[in-house]
């Protein structure tokens, strides 16, 4: 988790939002990232994503279920959607998103029976930094 919240910081120094993701098979991080959407202009581009599409390419396989990600933030629903789709075997993440997350604040997407496949979640890892950085950043913001 701490290089994951190395890939948030990361991110801020291109004006993005303080979210880092990690994916990890074994103990070799094949994978990391931090939220460019601001620096590439695009929606998609959050760290989860970013994230999975590079340790898909470093395995060369879109299949991650051998793959634990972290992510300093709970994954909202396009990025739990993500995690399902490339089969990823775990998610670890810092704090909750009450307002956009997707694996137990506002649904629970990775978790849900009906898709076919389920992500074993772990939670709160790691979360006074994680929003530290989320609430420092938000306040730089509001000016505050």
């Amino acid at each position: 988790m701490r290089l994951a919240l190395d890939q948030a910081r990361e991110a801020l120094t291109h004006g993005d939002v303080p979210i880092g993701a990690v994916v990890v098979v074994g103990d070799e991080v094949v994978a990391a990232a931090g939220n460019r959407r601001e620096a590439h202009k695009d929606p998609t581009a959050h760290a989860e994503i970013l994230a999975l599409r590079a340790a898909a390419e470093t395995l060369d396989s879109r299949h991650l279920d051998r793959a634990s990600i972290y992510v300093t933030l709970e994954p909202c629903a396009m990025c739990a959607g993500a995690l399902v789709l490339a089969r990823v075997s775990r998610l670890i993440y810092g704090c909750p998103d009450p307002r956009a997350g997707a694996a137990y604040s506002l649904y629970n997407i990775p978790q849900d029976p009906r898709l076919n496949h389920e992500v074993e979640i772990t939670t709160g890892v790691l979360a006074d930094e994680a929003s530290g950085l989320l609430r420092d950043f938000f306040d730089s913001r509001r000016g505050s």
